[in-house]
């Protein structure tokens, strides 16, 4: 389940080809993605009180089926009677779960949307997590980083330097050693848990979609900089290609309230293609 909850996991393509042209000029390609069932299936588990009295943890993806009826009604989970929320339910899920979401990060099965954010990554592609997670930001930076300095799931610490260098090249930076320019590269993408600080874990739908549009007037700012074309449907003056967008979540109702907010803000012609990434896969929706 896109984080957990609702996850969204938001993948979001400004579709030119990936990384350079033929003529060696960038091609602005920007990913959004959420964590929990869609990048990663971690281990976390949401706490939950059963007629007894007794905590039970249910995983995220389950709670994505289940979360209509906590607390509305009795229903039968792994032989467990659930009730409601135990106290601090998403414990799990908040800045005292930092360090087990490193190391989690490392064994956690991947999930439908890696193979994108692998391309992402070693492309140099700015990309942004957006989750209902609760982590400081820094520890979404350093699970990432910690991914990429292990190569995990076919991520290529060297391809992602050799694409940052060719960026580097092209705006005529200075080229560092590889350690620094990876950690520069991480510092220029977005990391929003979204409810970090206030937000809310068990309704993060607002935070994400507030995440979601930071992020598309972040890429607009990056493409205007280095000179990317890039059009979002309501900058009709400039000379910018119209985006493609890919939006996946495995909870149904999460994709409509992505919709919804699209239509509103771009209008019913956006460019963005919707994917359910239920029970493991990642279909049209």
């Amino acid at each position: 389940m896109s984080f957990f909850i609702f996850g969204i996991f938001i993948i979001m393509k400004f579709e030119t080809k990936e990384g350079f042209t033929e003529e060696g000029t960038p091609d602005m390609k920007y990913y959004a993605f959420d964590w929990d069932d869609n990048l990663m299936f971690m281990p976390t588990k949401i706490v939950l009180k059963d007629d007894n009295g007794n905590e039970v943890g249910m995983s995220t993806e389950d709670f994505a089926h289940h979360r209509t009826e906590i607390g509305k009604q009795p229903f039968e989970y792994e032989g467990k009677t659930i009730v409601g929320f135990a106290e601090d339910p998403f414990r799990n899920f908040r800045t005292e779960g930092d360090k087990d979401f490193l190391i989690d990060a490392m064994r956690a099965k991947l999930g439908p949307a890696f193979n994108d954010f692998k391309e992402a990554i070693n492309n140099g592609s700015i990309f942004s997590i957006i989750t209902a997670r609760g982590h400081n930001p820094n520890t979404l930076k350093q699970a990432v980083y910690k991914l990429i300095k292990n190569n995990v799931g076919g991520l290529n610490q060297e391809k992602l330097v050799e694409s940052l260098k060719k960026y580097r090249d092209f705006t005529g930076e200075d080229i560092k050693d590889d350690d620094t320019m990876i950690k520069e590269y991480l510092d220029m993408c977005r990391f929003h848990p979204v409810s970090f600080g206030t937000g809310s874990e068990a309704n993060p739908e607002e935070g994400k979609i507030n995440a979601l549009r930071e992020f598309i007037g972040y890429c607009k700012d990056l493409a205007n900089k280095v000179g990317g074309k890039v059009l979002f449907k309501n900058d009709v003056s400039n000379n910018f290609v119209v985006p493609s967008i890919g939006f996946s979540d495995d909870d149904e109702r999460n994709v409509e309230k992505v919709k919804e907010f699209l239509n509103k803000e771009f209008g019913l012609e956006h460019p963005v293609t919707t994917y359910l990434t239920k029970s493991q896969t990642k279909t049209k929706y």
